[in-house]
């Protein structure tokens, strides 16, 4: 059961009622070089996998034009890091896509996706490319969903198989290709 009153939604499930603010005013940009902490610190937050500060601070300084982040109030509440391949011009690979726990589920991780697109387009990007484990059910789902919006294939294929990390305690990596996107 869902109830709309005044600007916030409640969930009712097994009896409990929860309420989820609905966030509008959220601004989407390319990063500069001051928020490579706050992705870090988000990261550290979630079920990302983890990489050292220094990763999202040249991220944001080197990268900014196939980064984007959404902050809210100022703060940063999502992200998402991606570069061109140097072989694939007509690409944009995406690295990582973290959203603040408190504001998942209100489409941040698909706006984010646009957003990237949108800010790629003189650059006559056509496909987005990113890998995903398996067991990564929802970026599985937020990228097939990208490609029906944009009415283009999902190619999944295996890629970074289990054999190539230096232990068995990390997961095989799938591709995505999607496009050709106009």
């Amino acid at each position: 059961m869902l109830l709309l009153l005044t600007g916030k939604e409640f969930v009712i499930i097994n009896n409990q009622t929860e309420t989820i603010a609905k966030i509008d005013n959220i601004q989407f940009a390319p990063p500069s070089s001051k928020d490579g902490a706050a992705m870090w610190k988000l990261v550290n937050r979630s079920t990302l996998d983890e990489n050292s500060a220094y990763k999202y601070i040249m991220m944001s300084s080197y990268f900014s034009k196939t980064c984007v982040v959404a902050k809210h109030e100022n703060q940063l509440v999502g992200f998402i890091t991606g570069f061109v391949p140097p072989e694939q011009t007509d690409t944009i690979f995406v690295w990582q896509i973290g959203v603040d726990p408190d504001f998942q589920g209100q489409g941040i991780a698909s706006k984010l996706l646009q957003a990237l697109l949108d800010q790629q387009k003189s650059n006559q990007i056509r496909f987005v490319e990113a890998t995903i484990t398996p067991s990564n059910k929802a970026s599985q789902t937020l990228f097939k969903k990208f490609a029906r919006k944009h009415q283009t294939d999902c190619l999944i294929q295996p890629f970074f198989t289990e054999d190539l990390f230096p232990d068995n305690s990390f997961e095989e990596e799938l591709k995505f290709r999607i496009g050709p996107i106009d």
